[in-house]
């Protein structure tokens, strides 16, 4: 049908105004999100790359397969030596004895002689930084009387750590059939001691320390590569090839890489490195609530006050990937009903954190302080609102 004339001159522009309303409509790009690439293809046995706040994996490689640790183990062995520490079971200044024994151990040496007295401190930095199997076996010794009494300690702290697939034969991480860790357990134990410890990790980044008039360069090639690298261990056997444990701060975000069997030495460090830097340049840590600080308030019964706040133990945090942050959301659950007595915390609900439908990690919801009972007529009082408040909630 024709238009009648006088509708012809706006032809033009109404045909222009549909086609760009209908283009811009399909021009407009849905909002995706970011694909994150694979992790670099590195030629280890094994690997782990978590991150340091919340403890979560961004890279995996048999991380749950039990490998030899070599001397990676030491890790374990300091873990152990600086919580007799902090009991004050021993001291820096303690003076340790050489024994024949941990004079007669095979592999890297402190070079400390028979019969000797050196002090706790130096024999730490000959185990950490030179990475002595003399040094550990003193220091062992020390802390518990006997190597094997030490060995004890340390699987006892790995089932306390949750370090289901390690096991310990010795101190220094010499080879035996029973002596294995996974990366995932490595990374676990890494975490915990700088957490733990904070006052004896920067003995980690120290690049060489001199006893006996020999120096000995720290293993650990990244602190001279890597300004961002802060620790932590390197080990070796012919057995277990070359391992390296890694561990690096960018602004806000500590990452911890685990490298196991590599062949060649180099092979370790240019793993080690390409985790990170897949690490910091794809994921970031955000924090979501505070330690000790309220999250919900709920009602206690029958206690000297009505009302328990509830909080996180320690800081939550969570790892996405970068400009993902928005997708994150979190839900609390709280025990509907709470009686006194309370104890600081004692967990009565949990903090579940999502991204987008994707369940990322469950944490307690603690009480943030004791609640004491009430005396009798509160308690009865309370008694009797309960009752009432069962019949209408």
């Amino acid at each position: 049908m024709l238009l009648p004339t006088i509708f012809r001159p706006l032809l033009l522009p109404l045909l222009l105004i549909f086609l760009c309303v209908n283009l811009g409509v399909a021009a407009a790009p849905a909002q995706k999100t970011e694909t994150i690439p694979l992790p670099p293809q590195v030629p280890v046995r094994a690997y782990v790359l978590m991150d340091y706040q919340s403890g979560n994996l961004l890279a995996n490689l048999k991380g749950d397969e039990r490998m030899e640790p070599a001397s990676i183990t030491k890790l374990m062995t300091a873990y152990v030596i600086y919580k007799a520490l902090k009991s004050g079971k021993i001291h820096l200044t303690d003076q340790v004895t050489i024994s024949e024994k941990a004079w007669r151990t095979q592999g890297s040496k402190m070079f400390v002689k028979i019969g000797s007295q050196v002090p706790v401190e130096d024999l730490l930095m000959g185990m950490v930084v030179q990475s002595g199997n003399d040094a550990t076996v003193a220091l062992a010794e020390h802390v518990a009387g006997s190597e094997e009494t030490f060995v004890r300690l340390m699987n006892q702290e790995a089932e306390r750590l949750g370090m289901t697939n390690s096991h310990f034969a010795n101190a220094p991480g010499m080879p035996d059939p029973n002596h294995y860790m996974s990366a995932h357990d490595i990374a676990l134990l890494a975490r915990a001691l700088i957490q733990d410890f904070p006052e004896h990790y920067p003995r980690y980044s120290v690049r060489s320390f001199k006893y006996n008039n020999i120096e000995q360069q720290n293993r650990n090639r990244l602190l001279l590569t890597d300004s961002s690298v802060d620790g932590m261990k390197t080990g070796h056997t012919e057995s277990a090839g070359y391992c390296l444990v890694a561990s690096a701060k960018r602004n806000d975000t500590r990452l911890i890489s685990v490298v196991l069997g590599a062949n060649k030495e180099k092979e370790r460090f240019q793993a080690s490195q390409a985790l990170l830097n897949y690490g910091f340049s794809f994921f970031e840590s955000r924090k979501l609530y505070d330690a000790n600080t309220p999250i919900v308030t709920t009602r206690i019964w029958k206690g000297q006050q009505n009302e328990l706040p509830l909080g996180v133990a320690q800081p939550l945090y969570v790892t996405v990937a970068k400009g993902q942050a928005p997708q994150v959301n979190t839900t609390t659950t709280v025990q509907p009903t709470i009686v006194a007595p309370v104890q600081k915390d004692q967990a009565f609900g949990e903090i579940v954190v999502k991204m987008g439908d994707q369940e990322v990690s469950k944490t307690p919801l603690v009480a943030l302080k004791d609640v004491p009972e009430s005396g009798w007529f509160g308690r009865m009082i309370d008694s009797i609102l309960m009752f009432f408040y069962s019949l209408f909630s």
